[in-house]
């Protein structure tokens, strides 16, 4: 600007320095203008916010509700001890399952994710692998999030004297859950879990994948809903 000022109207630096700052100002209209009109699709609701590049997450042979023919898949990584976990299997879980898991319209997957800072996770998730085994997951599952809701908000430690209760009182056979549990057959298992869930990008608990569309957090079954709907149009 001050370059501008001190040069002669009528020297050819003067007016250089005009057509490049008409030019300017030209790309600056042409910018807001643009702006503009991309605000203005977007506050009726004609833009739309490109989603998520889809991540492709393997169901494994881990635990699962609804039918193999479902269109939506959900995998969910989850954390027993985690109490974001719970709220999800307390208040959304119960409204998927009864609008799309027991309508055959979608499949939840359960694999593992148990976080280092949580020491009743690891054996809860092995726990969880022995309770499949004798068909009766979720019932563990329910189980262990309801005792742990009886104690209050928030994590609730506990360990393997209760994760063996919270078997007993989910109807499993003793004898068959003692001897999986105790000869640490799932160890290897719960590890890939947690391996693939790392690969996927998984950092936290818990973290869903519909069709391969990321959800991370207990987010309000509004937000399932909607992604959910999307797959089935």
């Amino acid at each position: 600007m001050d370059e501008i000022q001190n040069s002669e109207a009528g020297s050819p630096k003067w007016n250089r320095n005009w057509i490049i700052l008409s030019g300017s100002i030209l790309a600056a209209a042409v910018m807001i203008s643009s702006s503009l009109l991309y605000s203005r699709e977007f506050d009726s609701g004609k833009a739309q916010i490109a989603p998520e590049n889809k991540i492709e997450v393997s169901a494994d042979d881990d635990p699962y509700m609804g039918s193999d023919k479902a269109e939506v898949l959900i995998i969910e990584f989850s954390d027993f001890q985690c109490p974001y976990c719970r709220s999800f299997s307390e208040d959304t879980l119960p409204q998927l399952k009864k609008e799309y898991i027991d309508t055959g319209k979608a499949r939840l997957v359960y694999r593992d994710f148990p976080l280092s800072f949580h020491a009743g996770a690891e054996p809860a998730a092995q726990a969880g692998q022995c309770a499949w085994d004798q068909g009766k997951f979720w019932e563990f599952h329910d189980t262990a999030f309801a005792e742990q809701a009886k104690q209050g908000n928030g994590t609730i430690s506990f360990g393997v004297k209760e994760v063996k209760k919270w078997a007993a009182t989910a109807g499993l056979n003793m004898t068959e859950f003692n001897s999986c549990f105790d000869s640490g057959k799932y160890r290897e298992e719960v590890a890939k879990d947690f391996a693939d869930g790392g690969k996927a990008g998984v950092s936290g608990t818990p973290t869903f994948f519909i069709n391969g569309t990321r959800i991370v957090g207990a987010q309000p079954y509004e937000v399932f809903k909607s992604t959910i709907d999307r797959e089935l149009e």
